[in-house]
């Protein structure tokens, strides 16, 4: 294949990602810009399979058999609660990737008499960095999120000078490197450093706060994957990486905006790790519990005007998204008004509640983002909470001395009535109490949310 063909045909396929990208930006268009994704991605791999010859295409192929049946299978069978898993665990092989490949052209080109230009040598060291970080930060996000390891935040005395030892040392060793030392040793100390570095850095970062760090982590590794683009003179991996770097920067600045706290205070404020003190004056004296049976609640629903369901990933767990648009659709069926209310960080990854009620093909303009959501909770009769904690607590609101206050919340509160439908009282992933819960406005229907729903399908249907 010609230089000039192979290169219009990558143009093609940069065009399909930015138009990706662009589709999903709205839920209705999601489906159609991941398929547009995905041909761009199947033509950037046949050019660079035809590009290689015949020296290494069948390494390639091998390589698609086993990455793309292992992706293909993890994709079908993931539940949607596992899904901020697989997320952070796809981004982390990427960031991995990434330093294997700058890993790769260092021991390709140094055998050549002289130092490797500068752009490159540049490219391969921030590539071999970022993406081992990238890699190592994912794999702890993804323990955290499986239950591997606590949720709580790790830390431990002189935490940020060995952090800051590991980074020195990586960073040293990639600019000897890049000055002229032709020793591939020096990338190894690069990456082991790098490793360790991500592994320390997620440690200390709350279960409640990994949203924002899969985000983080996945612009790191697209700001890898384009420095590897540099390095193999590849204009489809530059643009891509790009695309990915600007989009998952912004994100990241979004969730930090939606919880009305900084980056680095997500990155090092140790958030969940909550004094005994602090819990305290965050779940506050308490009170008297209200708790309703099925029955009680139906009647709620059922002579309501308007409800709004406020989704958590309790309803992730439970796997109740279908049965909560089947009672939506019963409710509608009764002139009842039904929308929902979407925090930005509700679940375990950005957009998780979106794709979750995607899945049961809830019309999305019955989805309302949470500045569109509040004001309408005054006028709400019944607003159904569904596995939601931290992201309902209104000490975000009224308590100074709540870990969260300042967060911006749903503010369920407002509405006439409040069912909370939980397994147990015990407190949210951030592991703080919810004085909602005590709410002389608030009841609480016990159990798996998805069996309680099934049960308000049923006493709705003989009302």
């Amino acid at each position: 294949m010609s230089y000039n063909v192979s290169n219009l045909l990558y143009l093609i396929t940069i065009v399909t990602f930015v138009l990706a990208l662009r589709f999903l930006s709205n839920p209705a268009h999601a489906r159609r810009g991941n398929q547009i994704g995905a041909a761009g991605m199947v033509l950037a791999i046949v050019v660079t399979w035809v590009k290689v010859g015949s020296t290494s295409w069948w390494a390639i192929a091998i390589a698609m058999v086993i990455g793309g049946g292992f992706g293909a299978v993890a994709a079908r069978r993931v539940r949607m609660t596992a899904m901020p898993q697989m997320v952070a665990l796809f981004n982390g092989v990427g960031g991995g990737a990434a330093a294997l490949i700058a890993l790769a052209e260092l021991h390709r080109i140094l055998p050549d008499p002289g130092a490797p230009k500068i752009d490159i040598s540049l490219g391969i060291v921030l590539s071999a960095l970022i993406g081992a970080i990238s890699f190592a930060g994912s794999m702890i996000a993804f323990a955290k999120l499986q239950e591997l390891i606590g949720g709580r935040p790790i830390t431990y005395a002189g935490q940020q000078f060995v952090n800051g030892a590991l980074f020195v040392a990586a960073l040293g060793c990639a600019i000897a490197l890049v000055a002229g030392v032709q020793e591939e040793w020096l990338l190894w100390i690069t990456i082991a450093a790098s490793l360790a570095f991500g592994v320390l850095f997620v440690l200390p970062i709350g279960g409640a706060d990994m949203p924002v760090v899969i985000s983080l982590l996945n612009a790191f590794t697209g700001l890898a994957v384009a420095l590897g683009g540099f390095e193999l003179q590849n204009n489809v991996l530059i643009v891509a990486g790009m695309l990915v770097g600007a989009s998952g920067t912004l994100l990241t600045l979004m969730m930090a905006r939606a919880m009305n706290r900084s980056v680095a205070n997500v990155l090092f404020g140790a958030f969940g790790q909550v004094s005994e003190t602090a819990a305290a004056v965050a779940g506050g004296d308490g009170g008297a519990v209200r708790s309703a049976t099925a029955e009680d609640v139906a009647v709620m629903l059922a002579y309501a005007h308007k409800v709004v369901f406020v989704p958590g990933y309790g309803l992730a767990v439970a796997q109740a998204q279908h049965d909560v648009r089947q009672l939506a659709d019963l409710l509608e069926s009764k002139g009842v008004e039904v929308s929902y209310a979407i925090h930005p960080v509700a679940g375990r990854m950005p957009g998780h509640m979106n794709v979750l009620l995607a899945e049961a093909n809830v019309p999305y303009p019955q989805l309302k983002e949470m500045d569109e959501a509040n004001p309408e909770f005054s006028r709400t009769d019944v607003a159904l909470v569904v596995g939601a904690n931290d992201v309902v607590n209104p000490d975000a609101r009224n308590n100074q001395g709540s870990p969260i206050y300042g967060m911006p919340i749903l503010n369920v509160d407002d509405a006439q009535t409040v069912v909370v439908l939980k397994r147990s009282m015990n407190p949210g992933f951030a592991g703080i109490e919810n004085p909602l819960f005590y709410n002389p406005k608030t009841v609480m229907l016990f159990g798996d949310a998805k069996a309680s729903i099934t049960s308000l399908v049923a006493d709705v249907k003989n009302l």
